[in-house]
């Protein structure tokens, strides 16, 4: 709340700014975007819109790859306009493998349209990152950056308004290239390689119905790059409950408590099951939700373009590093998934969860780190007892999916993370341990130094 009072205070300044005279605030234009704060978010909440269209529609964007497409889309609106945004600054040098000078800088003692810079950029990238997307679908892309282009040099003389294009298209060619050194510029047509073979022990993960996919989903996303040097090595969980067959055991308990729950779902825990599913190809994936989450309370606060990028940025790569942190856990550990143990242990062969279990290892559950990353990150900025209604799945009728009301970000995740034991995908165990994963994630993600 007290961040939120700053920035109304900051706003009503740029109000009184914007009412000097022309000489006062800019010798170029008296209508130049000099400053990020007196452009509106829509440019922004738009395009990432598009993003959730884009990686619904889109084969291959998977969990995984949807993550670190939402971390290099939020990155670059942010780097695109911290220029007008006094207090802040580059992250190159801050975020592993962006050096400084990989991005090209705003030319000094000149305007810029901060507006037209994010718009460029973020089209010119959205292109890039999502290459093998529908004709219309990036047709749409780039009438949503026309229909901008055309408000925008309304406000602003000729060379100041090409000025802020040419940048934003240098600004996204540079950010793409830095993208694309971490490898996974193709990640979208290789989640299952064909060369990975999975351990085998007492306890690993196996094949799971119902399709029995024998190879799990993107097995070396562990070793991924992320955004801060710290988002996988001080955010491991403990181990999980040793594998055991014992009814004394920990494990055992965890594997009896998924068949009882499932045994006595009411109807508002299959609602919350099925809500936050997130499935890819029926919706744009769960770090899209978190992702739609943030649109929502920007459009909610009406907020400046400056908020927009800095939320968006670490919204975006707070779910990249979750996905990875929790990847690296998923693979050290190759846990069995509840569908295998109930079936093989607890003497119920034809039991199934009431959600498909997805194809890869079981501990940590990547709904629940992806989930108190997002909380992490929008709680930082928003408050911790921020309440929204989230409308994310308001047009689906393959489910109930009516707007739900939270009192926090938090009380958001912790549903998200219970919604995979309902869903019968996940212990106990994975889902606590993974939800205080995330929040270190986004703890780190929200330590890095984007003000002077």
């Amino acid at each position: 709340m007290q961040r939120l009072l700053t920035l109304a205070f900051f706003a009503c300044v740029i109000t009184l700014w914007n009412g000097c005279s022309p000489d006062e605030t800019d010798t170029n234009s008296t209508t130049a975007k000099n400053r990020t704060e007196q452009t509106e978010s829509a440019v922004a909440n738009e395009y990432f819109a598009h993003s959730i269209t884009l990686t619904k529609g889109t084969a291959g964007f998977t969990p995984p790859v949807a993550a670190r497409t939402y971390g290099y889309l939020g990155l670059t609106l942010y780097e695109a306009v911290v220029g007008g945004i006094p207090d802040h600054k580059s992250l190159q040098g801050a975020v592993q493998g962006l050096k400084a000078g990989d991005l090209p800088a705003p030319e000094s003692g000149k305007t810029y349209h901060w507006g037209e810079c994010a718009n460029r950029a973020l089209s010119v990238m959205m292109l890039k990152l999502y290459p093998t997307a529908s004709l219309d679908d990036l047709a749409a892309v780039t009438a949503t950056e026309r229909k901008y282009e055309d408000l925008f040099q309304q406000e602003v003389d000729e060379e100041t308004f090409d000025r802020s294009k040419n940048y934003g298209t240098a600004l996204a060619e540079a950010m793409f290239k830095y993208a694309a050194s971490d490898g996974q510029s193709r990640a979208f047509t290789s989640n299952f390689p064909a060369t990975y073979v999975a351990p085998i022990f007492v306890g690993a993960w196996v094949p799971t119905p119902p399709a029995f996919q024998k190879i799990p989903l993107q097995p070396y996303w562990g070793n991924v790059r992320t955004f801060h040097t710290q988002s996988v090595t001080a955010t491991q969980p403990p181990a999980h409950p040793a594998y055991s067959t014992d009814p004394n055991s920990a494990f055992y308990k965890e594997g009896v408590e998924v068949l009882n729950v499932s045994k006595s779902l009411t109807e508002e825990q299959k609602k919350i099951a099925n809500y936050w599913s997130d499935d890819p190809g029926k919706t744009a994936t769960p770090p899209g939700h978190s992702i739609s989450i943030a649109r929502i309370v920007l459009e909610k606060e009406k907020a400046n373009l400056a908020l927009a990028a800095e939320t968006y940025a670490k919204t975006g790569m707070a779910v990249h590093d979750a996905f990875v942190s929790c990847w690296k856990c998923k693979y050290d550990f190759n846990l069995m998934r509840p569908v295998t143990y109930i079936r093989q242990t607890l003497g119920e062969p034809g039991w199934n969860s009431i959600l498909p279990t997805p194809p890869f290892p079981e501990y940590s559950s990547g709904h629940s780190v992806q989930s108190g990353a997002m909380a992490a990150v929008l709680s930082e900025i928003f408050g911790s007892n921020y309440g929204f209604t989230d409308n994310t799945h308001a047009s689906r009728t393959d489910i109930d999916g009516a707007p739900r009301t939270y009192r926090s970000f938090t009380e958001a995740a912790q549903e998200a993370a219970i919604s995979r034991l309902y869903g019968g995908i996940h212990y106990k165990a994975g889902i606590d341990f993974g939800v205080e994963q995330g929040k270190k994630v986004g703890q780190v993600i929200t330590a890095l130094p984007m003000k002077k």
